[in-house]
């Protein structure tokens, strides 16, 4: 007869979680030549469409380098580019993210001109809109110039003077100089390539030739600050440390959550186990002792799946009622709980709500190796 239904989903999320999370999808905004507004879906750089090949006056990164270098990816290249358009007229990100809400990305990056003169805030509206659609539940995540917004859901891109070899037709060896605002799209590419079983730490961008170089102790005291940068290790330039902006920790929300990967998993943990319950349990069992016994079985499958793709530390993760919150409930209906045994507390009738508490250990990549090596 095979496993519930309920289990069968949690246990096909967990199998295709690695799969999954090397199909990243990046959202640009754009600023636009003419008066349209357009959301573009793209799965490669090539055939843009027209509207996006127009060069902005006096524009280096084009939106044309700046979509192909968000498909550059790491070691995959993102399944999807989402591309909101906007009209040449259009002073504030209004539309873009009105029409953003609706679709599912995993990393966003603004316009190339943000951090340029004027345009300082708008990092910052970009910011605001990220922590408000994360505390209602989506997974979302911004690339953005220069912006210390202490969150886990934004990376504070730094580096300055990116040099890039360009050539053309009239001068093969031609280079051109970019800023953090103009390389956030190939940051936001980057991390959306990333296995969600690696980290983005080291990660090499073979086209950039040189950066402004900061010193061991520079680099140091930017990483601690909440700072993605990329440094230059005499052969190539690489990311420092895979980082987000996050540098004010608190109980429940620690030091492991500065670390982009940590955040990925978490990220899709959550969101695999809100869509999966949503779709195959909500309303569609009735709320007994047995049923809440299933959903946890489901959920400890799920768990166990991503314990064998490397995600999660193996024999480490635990799921259960949760008898404090329960007892917590029972107690504002106005059962005394106190006469009950711990079973009887398991299967009390708790109306339509269900109270589970779970325990996971998500494993980092290898970032810091300490060898002694005695002569």
């Amino acid at each position: 007869m095979g496993l519930p239904n309920i289990h069968i989903a949690f246990k096909t999320q967990g199998v295709s979680a690695v799969q999954r999370s090397q199909k990243g999808i990046v959202a640009l905004i754009v600023r636009g030549t003419g008066s349209e507004r357009k959301l573009h879906t793209l799965t490669s750089a090539s055939n843009l469409p027209a509207s996006l090949l127009n060069k902005r006056e006096n524009e280096v990164m084009t939106n044309q380098k700046y979509i192909e270098n968000a498909f550059l990816g790491y070691v995959n290249k993102p399944g999807k580019v989402l591309v909101y358009e906007m009209a040449a007229g259009d002073n504030t990100f209004d539309e873009a993210l009105k029409v953003l809400s609706t679709q599912t990305f995993d990393y966003l990056a603004g316009p190339q001109t943000l951090g340029m003169s004027g345009e300082s805030l708008q990092a910052s509206v970009l910011s605001s809109w990220i922590e408000t659609q994360r505390r209602n539940n989506r997974t979302v995540k911004a690339v953005l110039p220069n912006t210390a917004a202490d969150s886990d859901g934004v990376i504070n891109f730094t580096t300055s003077g990116i040099v890039v070899h360009m050539p053309t037709a009239e001068d093969k060896d031609h280079r051109e100089t970019f800023s953090a605002g103009q390389y956030c799209s190939r940051i936001a590419g980057l991390l959306a390539g990333t296995p969600m079983n690696i980290s983005c730490t080291y990660a090499p961008l073979s086209e950039v030739e040189d950066i402004t170089r900061l010193s061991q102790t520079e680099m140091d005291t930017a990483i601690d600050a909440g700072k993605f940068i990329l440094m230059h290790d005499g052969r190539k330039v690489k990311v420092g440390r895979g980082v987000n902006s996050m540098t004010t920790t608190s109980e429940g929300h620690g030091e492991e959550f500065k670390k982009i990967k940590i955040v990925e998993a978490v990220d899709m943990i959550q969101s695999d186990i809100r869509m999966t319950a949503q779709d195959n349990y909500i309303g569609k069992y009735a709320n007994s002792y047995d049923n809440k016994c299933l959903l946890i079985t489901a959920i400890k499958g799920y768990f166990t799946q991503l314990e064998q793709e490397g995600i999660l530390d193996p024999g480490k993760s635990v799921v259960d009622i949760d008898r404090d919150a329960q007892s917590a409930y029972l107690q504002s209906t106005g059962v005394d709980v106190s006469e009950l045994s711990e079973q009887e507390l398991r299967n009390a009738n708790t109306k339509d709500k269900v109270f589970l508490a779970a325990s996971i250990k998500i494993l980092d990549a290898i970032e810091d190796i300490d060898l002694q090596i005695a002569i």
